[in-house]
């Protein structure tokens, strides 16, 4: 959604559900998709739409982080969700009905091109040490 709402080119399309994995799986291959267990451990699934991946990730929250790894929990809370990601303008949400759910501000963020990290900067870095160069990354941009 951050692409789109920049005017930039949409690379990829992230997902989020409110069900638990092995319930992603199930409507998946109910609906007649294919659903690979990519990031399974992370709550990842791959769905395979006209042989288009898409990931599907289930909502969670962190119970326990180690620098690159998290203990989750799944979640039917968006919130919940959006307080675990690392910057504003990527923990947005838009609703089946393209209601845009913003939790930290990040759609302020996205015209002023800002760059701000969800809570306390060191905290969050020291939870995920990927999260330093992602803002690098993002910020260059």
């Amino acid at each position: 959604m951050r692409n789109a709402l920049l005017g930039e080119p949409v690379i990829d399309v992230d997902i989020a559900a409110r069900f638990p994995p092995d319930e992603v799986i199930r409507r998946l291959e109910a609906a007649g998709l294919r659903a690979i267990a990519t990031g399974i451990e992370h709550g990842t699934v791959t769905a395979i739409v006209d042989g288009t991946p898409y990931e599907v990730t289930s909502l969670r929250r962190d119970v326990e982080t180690f620098g690159r790894r998290a203990v989750v929990a799944y979640t039917t809370e968006w919130s919940e969700d959006a307080a675990r990601r690392d910057f504003t303008i990527n923990a947005l949400y838009a609703g089946e009905d393209g209601t845009l759910f913003d939790y930290f501000g990040g759609l302020n963020d996205i015209p002023a091109r800002r760059v701000r990290f969800i809570g306390e900067a060191r905290e969050r870095s020291r939870e995920d040490y990927l999260r330093i160069l992602r803002f690098f990354r993002f910020h260059a941009r």
